[in-house]
């Protein structure tokens, strides 16, 4: 039987060992959209106005883990993660 893996897993980190010594690592889905100024920006669905923006794409992903970290910080790990189903582009009358 194929072995599952967690969305999240034990990872030693030295600098923290005040709290035991391991940090949770979970796996969050970020929504990323260009404005018409050209700037990136991520939201992260399981935190409610959890975003950020960049200018590059590169700047963006340092952004993004910054973000998240902070919001682990102060909000805790979410009680539910959601399943990513996908994205849909509606067309209506403006």
């Amino acid at each position: 039987m194929p072995e599952i893996c967690p969305p999240w897993r034990l990872q030693p980190r030295p600098d923290r060992m005040k709290s035991g010594g391991f940090d949770l690592e979970r796996s969050f889905d970020v929504v990323v959209e260009r404005d018409e100024e050209g700037y990136y920006a991520a939201s992260v669905p399981a935190f409610p106005g959890c975003h950020t923006q960049a200018r590059s794409p590169d700047e963006l992903d340092r952004r993004k883990r910054e973000t998240i970290e902070l919001c682990l910080e102060v909000e805790g790990l979410p009680e539910q993660n959601p399943e990513f189903v996908g994205i849909q582009r509606v067309v209506g009358a403006a």
